[in-house]
């Protein structure tokens, strides 16, 4: 969905509210689950505007097509498993796909994980070397209107 305007103030306002700017994204691409480190300058070429759940407006959201995982792929993404794998974990765990991704990730940085609900104004979901990192997985939501209004207020 193109909205230009929503998406640089969905953008601008997570960007001033997030305790962190450092990220990284998973996404699958030809039978494998890749991962990249990147910063928050790539968010207006990594996200998109689309309706949100429930009611809360338009959300920002990581949904990379083929030519936003080629450009991640050339910024330097790693395999972190086989798409089978991650789906093998994924059927035998409670957890949803950007849940499971994170405790990859996180297990892969030598950390146990454990979910939790601390927002992103607060803490990132990793922080290694005491860098803090947003994990996101294709499909994830970063902010919706409704949460950005709430917060403004």
């Amino acid at each position: 969905m193109k909205n230009t305007i929503a998406h640089e103030a969905l953008i601008n306002h997570y960007n001033n509210t997030s305790f962190t700017h450092n990220y990284i994204f998973g996404f699958t691409y030809k039978g494998n689950v890749y991962a990249v480190e990147a910063t928050s300058e790539l968010l207006p070429f990594v996200t998109m505007v689309d309706k949100a759940s429930r009611g809360a407006g338009l959300a920002l959201r990581f949904k990379p097509n083929t030519s936003i995982k080629l450009m991640l792929m050339n910024k330097g993404a790693k395999v972190i498993c086989s798409v089978e794998h991650f789906n093998e974990v994924l059927a035998s765990d409670k957890y949803n796909r950007g849940e499971v991704f994170e405790k990859l990730i996180t297990e892969l940085n030598g950390q146990e994980w454990t979910k939790d609900s601390v927002p992103y104004t607060e803490d990132g979901d990793l922080t290694v070397n005491g860098v803090a990192w947003q994990i996101k997985f294709e499909k994830a939501t970063f902010i919706n209107e409704k949460q950005m209004m709430r917060a403004r207020a």
